[in-house]
């Protein structure tokens, strides 16, 4: 089964100043996909941290998705990191300068513009057709936009290039119930089923403790087994159940 990593670059993640809006969307649209989601990094605008989490990331997924960085400004350094980690020269490359120039007007494709042209040697160009500035995919390695409806959008036009299997599935039950309590029958019900994950994730509402129970897999019977036997221990421990 095809797994991903996301790596997110940017300082202003890592402050608090910016709410990471990509996780989620790619997380979601891998897993209908049938590609598992197993790790995300968030790293600084720093050269030598980039390349290491891309070198740790690219050799244990099949595929590395980055986010942010590849702007025209002195701190969008993604690209010249990728390069480095693959060992090859950033070029302008013919075809992101005519993209952007399809984008700006005489006069408007400065210097710092064209920066977003600069792409590794061996590269392929991922479309961008939000504001035509590509990113690109090196290997196994998907490198895009941090704006989020950028993002998006280059996911669009790659989607189909990635690996396909069963989607993942989940299923939810809410339990009016408090975590330690249901902590020793739901161990019972995660060993009888190792293909399944479950997780239970408890809140606190109008005083009342809740606990949502969420199981994931690609079997959809196997997920609803997972909910009978759910429901069956609530009923034992008196819980009342609010379907999620």
């Amino acid at each position: 089964m095809a797994n991903a990593a996301i790596l997110v670059i940017g300082n202003e993640i890592l402050s608090g100043r910016t709410q990471d809006a990509n996780v989620a969307y790619l997380g979601k649209e891998l897993a209908a996909r049938g590609i598992t989601l197993s790790e995300v990094r968030i790293v600084r605008d720093d050269q030598p941290a980039i390349v290491a989490a891309l070198d740790a990331l690219r050799t244990s997924h099949t595929y590395v998705f980055t986010s942010g960085g590849i702007g025209p400004t002195h701190d969008d350094i993604t690209s010249a990191a990728i390069a480095r980690a693959f060992g090859v020269p950033l070029e302008r490359n013919p075809e992101a300068v005519r993209r952007l120039q399809s984008r700006y007007g005489d006069g408007e494709l400065n210097a710092a513009r064209l920066k977003m042209a600069e792409i590794p040697v061996g590269a392929q160009l991922v479309d961008n057709p939000v504001s035509q500035a590509p990113g690109f995919r090196m290997a196994n390695v998907f490198v895009m936009a941090g704006v989020p409806s950028i993002l998006r959008a280059m996911f669009e036009g790659i989607r189909h290039t990635l690996a396909e299997g069963p989607p993942h599935l989940s299923r939810s039950v809410t339990l009016a119930v408090r975590e330690g309590d249901l902590a020793e029958g739901l161990t019972r019900i995660q060993d009888r089923h190792p293909e399944v994950e479950v997780g239970s994730y408890p809140s606190f509402t109008e005083g009342r403790s809740l606990v949502t129970i969420v199981a994931r897999g690609t079997d959809a019977g196997r997920l609803d087994g997972v909910m009978a036997e759910t429901r069956v221990l609530a009923a034992e421990l008196g819980a009342a159940l609010a379907e999620g």
